[in-house]
């Protein structure tokens, strides 16, 4: 990879922040040196998108169904400058991946609907892909079911406009959509293994995700799951921005549509 990818970081609570990232190196199978992180809550920003071969949104504690006016500063700064990137991503048609917090992102930033009503306690739960997802090129060699983490307050209830389903769950609908020809937000958690979800567990056991008593219940249902599979999806999002050519519009790259906004 000529040039590194750039992971957009929002956690404040530096051990789910460092976890968050050595996961996210482990299963790209990236150095440091090839993932540059941005820690967007401190009032970091990437700089020029031409610097990078594409991005990844990690997770957030953030919802972007928060009534505005009971957001932070920080988050209404976060979700502004990331509004501001969505706009550059899409016009230069740069790889992007956003992880959970992306779907809530995307989705607002995009026209969608996001809400509660297909909220997920955290959990490891069975994704199924869609036949788009089958025949995705990120997508390509996936099982067409297989295990992954979710733990989320809010989720897309109305896709924005020309995005396509590529991952569903029996639980929440929206699970994995791609928005532009390499652009594509999850659900759910591919970076996390049962150590990963373990820490999380931990760190946000008082955040509202399960009562707070049932921390030890929490951890063990989710000890048990074979997330192997899901992994795959951060790998091959490095090797599809390794190989895309800087600079290509959306009508010369691989198939997708973008939101009308």
């Amino acid at each position: 990879m000529t040039r590194p990818l750039c992971f957009l970081a929002s956690r404040a609570e530096p051990a789910a922040a460092d976890a968050e990232y050595a996961s996210v190196l482990t299963h790209t199978g990236l150095g440091a040196e090839q993932l540059v992180r941005v820690r967007l809550e401190q009032g970091e920003r990437p700089g020029a998108l031409t610097e990078y071969a594409g991005l990844i949104l990690g997770g957030s504690p953030f919802t972007v169904s928060t009534p505005e006016a009971d957001k932070s500063s920080i988050q209404r700064d976060v979700e502004h400058a990331l509004a501001e990137l969505l706009d550059e991503v899409v016009a230069q048609d740069v790889p992007f991946l956003g992880l959970c917090y992306g779907i809530g992102v995307v989705g607002r930033w995009g026209g969608g609907v996001v809400d509660g009503r297909h909220a997920e306690d955290t959990a490891a739960v069975t994704i199924s892909l869609t036949d788009e997802g089958l025949t995705d090129p990120l997508l390509v060699g996936m099982p067409a079911q297989f295990q992954a983490y979710v733990g989320h307050k809010e989720a897309c209830t109305e896709l924005p406009p020309g995005a396509v389903v590529l991952a569903t769950s029996s639980a929440c609908p929206v699970q994995m959509y791609r928005f532009a020809p390499r652009a594509y937000v999850t659900q759910f958690h591919p970076e996390m293994d049962a150590e990963a979800v373990r820490l999380r567990i931990e760190v946000y056991a008082h955040a509202g995700y399960f009562p707070p008593d049932e921390v030890a219940e929490v951890i063990e249902r989710t000890a048990r799951a074979d997330v192997a599979p899901a992994h795959r999806v951060l790998r091959a999002f490095a090797d599809l921005a390794a190989a895309a050519p800087p600079g290509l519009t959306g009508r010369d790259a691989s198939p997708g549509t973008q939101p009308s906004r």
